[in-house]
């Protein structure tokens, strides 16, 4: 790529990024009539996503166990029962995947 080529690709870039980021603003605009409100959709979503997110999340973290040959996925287990267990008594989602990976990389590393 010859420098223009390459300006012009972070120009792109930049741009797309920028309206990204605003036309949520533009689109879903809270200020209706003099009071802010919040649309059903986006109430929606915001009761939504966060479990789908969690749920996408755990596919992810198994996908690759395999469950009837070598150690048989007990690190994945022992680690997603240790954060589960966090979750519970803390209720801190930031403190419980914290202590479930480091729980993993422990477990991968030193114990199988």
């Amino acid at each position: 790529m010859t420098v223009v080529q390459q300006v012009i690709s972070i120009a792109i870039a930049a741009i797309a990024n920028f309206f990204t980021r605003v036309v949520p603003f533009l689109v879903f605009d809270r200020q209706r009539n003099g009071k802010e409100e919040v649309s059903p959709f986006i109430e929606g979503l915001g009761n939504f996503l966060p479990p789908a997110i969690m749920g996408m999340l755990v596919v992810y973290c198994f996908r690759n166990v395999h469950f009837l040959s070598g150690n048989f996925g007990l690190p994945e287990i022992i680690a997603s029962i240790i954060t589960i267990l966090v979750h519970l008594r803390k209720r801190s989602m930031c403190l419980s995947l914290l202590v479930g990976t480091v729980s993993y990389i422990i477990l991968v590393n030193f114990i199988f």
